[in-house]
């Protein structure tokens, strides 16, 4: 079983590559708030155990070995979330704190067990899917909110995990899973987006607004002149 600090750092490489393809030591340092010199020498390892591809001035990469370890853990994190909140009643912007505690603890027998206790589930209480056992993640159709269509209603699927003070705001915002909001115009000389959504209209952050994954809402169609 690799380390907390090696877990740490492939979950961390995951996450980043999802923004960029290979992932440069200053991000990763940045991500984990250590020390370059501290992310060159664990990149170095996890270089000769096989977990990454690292060339210099090119960042790194997971390898398939590095990647299944990451997504193992990450299918922990997310299982943890959804347990505690719902099963053990804590607000979804508390959870990720302790889940990342419990996670590093967790045998996969007890993931699996944990998994069957809540019938097999696909998404965290942030909307983030949850990997299966075998590695698979569920099939969905998503558009960042940023890209949805201008007028039309949509149904909040994913939000951004981890940082609690925003998720405090969304949940006031009601910007949650399975809430219908609209987006009614770009502003990009600001930088932001319009949304309709819990009845208010509010300006979203361009940026945070990409990181919303969206569906179109199930039975419903573009927004009529009179619901502003």
């Amino acid at each position: 079983m690799e380390s907390v600090s090696v877990q740490d750092y492939l979950q961390t490489i995951y996450r980043l590559q999802e923004e960029q393809v290979r992932v440069s030591t200053s991000a990763l340092a940045g991500r984990l708030g250590v020390a370059p010199a501290s992310v060159t020498g664990m990149i170095h390892k996890l270089h000769r155990d096989g977990l990454v591809e690292y060339a210099p001035y090119r960042g790194v990469v997971l390898t398939e070995a590095g990647q299944n370890a990451a997504v193992r853990m990450l299918r922990r994190h997310r299982l943890w979330e959804l347990f505690l909140t719902e099963v053990l009643g804590l607000s979804w912007d508390e959870v990720h704190v302790e889940a990342h505690r419990l996670e590093h603890a967790t045998s996969e027998r007890v993931a699996e067990r944990l998994a069957a206790f809540m019938q097999q589930p696909e998404a965290d209480p942030h909307g983030q899917p949850i990997p299966a056992g075998d590695g698979q993640f569920p099939a969905r159709e998503t558009v960042c909110l940023l890209d949805a269509e201008v007028g039309r209603r949509v149904q909040v699927v994913e939000v951004p995990d981890g940082d609690a003070d925003l998720l405090r705001r969304l949940a006031a915002w009601q910007l949650v899973p399975g809430a219908t909001v609209t987006l009614l115009e770009r502003d990009d000389a600001a930088g932001a987006i319009r949304i309709q959504a819990g009845g208010q209209n509010r300006l979203l952050e361009t940026r945070l607004a990409a990181s919303v994954q969206v569906t179109v809402a199930p039975g419903t169609g573009r927004r009529d002149a009179g619901d502003e």
